[in-house]
C-alpha cells in the first residue's frame, strides 16, 4: 500500500494562491480584509499572497470601499487582460469558436459549418485552427496572448497517454485531436466532453450556481450528461461518465448511431422524433425543423412520448446520484422544456424514488444552447485558477 504524499510548502503556498485567486473571481472585488474572511486564511498570509499575485500582474487595484470609522479599504481584482482564453464547440454541424478575457467576457466568435454527415477529424482540426488565427488577427492579439483553448467534442475523451477522443456517432474512434491541433505556435489545448463543459458553465454562471451536486442533462443532435459531484465534475476512470444517451429503455429497442439498439437517444433525440414524426431532414436544418414541430398538433403524441421517455431517464439518474439540480441544457432540451417541463418532471417523479424526488429541483438551463464554448474556456480559467501561472 502506497504512503499518503506529505504536503510541501509549496503545495500550502499553491493552495492558498488558488484559493485566494478563486475567491477573488467569484467575487469580482474584495478587499484584503475580506479575502481573509472568504477563505478563513490569516491576514498576513492574504497580504503575502496578493502581493506576489500584483507583482506578477494578475491583480490589480480596483477601486477603494467605505469601512465603518476606519479608512477605506482598498478593492482588488483580477486583471483581466493579464490574459486571454478560447473555447471551441466541436457540434455534428458546426465548429463554435470564441475568444474571452480573464473575466470569460467574451471578446469575439465565428462559427465554422460542417458537411451533412459531419468531416473528418484532420478537417475539422483545421477550420479550429484558421478560425482561432481569423479571431486573433481581428482583435489583434498575438498567439502567445492565448493561455489555452478549452475543445468541447461529442463523445468520450481519454485523457492519458493522449486526449483520444471516441465518438462513434460521428464516426471518431481513438482520434488524436490533441496531437492534430498541437503546433509550434498554437497555445495548449484542452480537450473533453461537451456536456461536460456546459455542465461547467451552467455550474459557474447559470443555473447552477451553488449547487454542489449537479446533473446536465443535454439533448441537443446527441444526448449526455454531465455529472457533478461535491462541486467537482465526475469523468470516471477513462472520462467516458455521462454517456446517458446509451443507456438502454427497451430491450432490444430501436437502432442507435451507435451501433446498439434500445438508447435513450434513439427514442427522445431529435433526429429520432422527426422520423417518429414522418418528418424527413435530409437537405434541411434539423434545429429548424424539429422547433416547427413543437407548433404542430399532430405531432404533440410524439413529442410526449419523447418527453416520457426523457422525464423516466432523469428519474433514474436522480435515483443513481441524488443531485439537488438536474438542468435540462442543449438546443433540443431547452426547446422541449419550454413547452413539456411539467410532463418531464411528472415522468422522472414516476421512476424517482420519492425522498430522492423531492430534493431535487429540474429546471431549464439559463446560458442558452451555445454555451459549450463558455464552459470550454472555463476548463482552461479553472487550471489557471488552481495554479495561478500561464499553461
Amino acid at each position: 500500500m502506497s504512503r499518503p504524499r506529505r504536503e510541501t510548502v509549496r503545495d500550502v503556498r499553491r493552495n492558498n494562491r488558488s484559493v485566494i485567486l478563486s475567491t477573488l473571481f467569484f467575487a469580482r472585488e474584495a478587499s484584503r480584509f475580506e479575502l481573509a474572511r472568504l477563505t478563513g486564511l490569516s491576514p498576513a498570509t492574504v497580504g503575502n499572497v496578493v502581493a506576489d499575485l500584483m507583482g506578477e500582474g494578475v491583480v490589480v487595484e480596483a477601486g477603494l470601499k467605505d469601512s465603518d470609522g476606519g479608512r477605506p479599504q482598498i478593492l482588488l481584482a483580477i486583471n483581466v487582460a493579464h490574459g486571454h482564453l478560447a473555447g471551441v464547440d466541436v457540434g455534428e454541424s458546426r465548429v463554435r469558436v470564441e475568444l474571452f478575457d480573464l473575466g470569460l467576457r467574451g471578446l469575439a466568435k465565428t462559427e465554422v459549418p460542417l458537411r451533412p454527415g459531419g468531416e473528418d477529424p484532420e478537417e475539422v482540426a483545421r477550420h479550429i485552427v484558421h478560425a482561432l488565427d481569423g479571431l486573433l488577427e481581428l482583435t489583434g492579439l498575438e498567439p502567445g496572448g492565448l493561455m489555452g483553448v478549452g475543445v468541447g467534442v461529442p463523445g468520450t475523451v481519454s485523457r492519458q497517454p493522449a486526449s483520444l477522443v471516441h465518438a462513434p456517432t460521428i464516426g471518431w474512434k481513438a482520434v488524436p485531436l490533441g496531437a492534430m491541433l498541437a503546433g509550434p505556435r498554437t497555445p495548449p489545448f484542452v480537450i473533453d466532453n461537451g456536456a461536460k463543459m456546459l455542465g461547467l458553465a451552467e455550474s459557474w454562471f447559470g443555473a447552477g450556481r451553488g449547487a454542489e451536486d449537479l446533473i446536465m442533462a443535454l439533448v441537443g443532435t446527441g444526448i449526455g450528461a454531465s455529472i457533478i459531484s461535491d462541486g467537482v465534475t465526475y469523468r470516471g476512470s477513462m472520462g467516458g461518465a455521462g454517456e446517458w444517451g446509451h443507456t438502454k429503455v427497451v430491450r432490444n429497442g430501436l437502432a442507435c448511431r451507435c451501433g446498439g439498439r434500445g438508447c435513450l437517444e434513439a427514442y427522445a433525440g431529435p433526429q429520432a422524433i422527426l422520423r417518429a414524426a414522418g418528418r424527413s431532414v435530409e437537405g434541411a436544418d434539423e434545429r429548424s425543423a424539429f422547433a416547427a414541430l413543437l407548433f404542430d398538433p399532430a405531432a404533440r403524441p410524439v413529442l410526449e412520448e419523447a418527453v416520457r421517455h426523457l422525464g423516466r431517464g432523469i428519474g433514474n439518474l436522480i435515483n443513481l446520484f441524488n443531485p439537488e439540480r438536474v438542468l435540462l441544457g442543449g438546443w433540443a432540451g431547452l426547446l422541449l422544456g419550454m413547452e413539456f417541463l411539467p410532463q418531464l418532471r411528472e415522468a422522472a417523479g414516476e421512476i424517482a424514488l420519492p425522498y430522492h424526488f423531492a430534493h431535487a429541483s429540474i429546471e431549464r438551463g439559463r446560458l442558452g444552447a451555445e454555451a459549450v464554448s463558455l464552459g470550454a474556456a472555463a476548463l482552461v480559467l479553472d487550471d489557471f485558477l488552481s495554479g495561478g501561472t500561464r499553461s
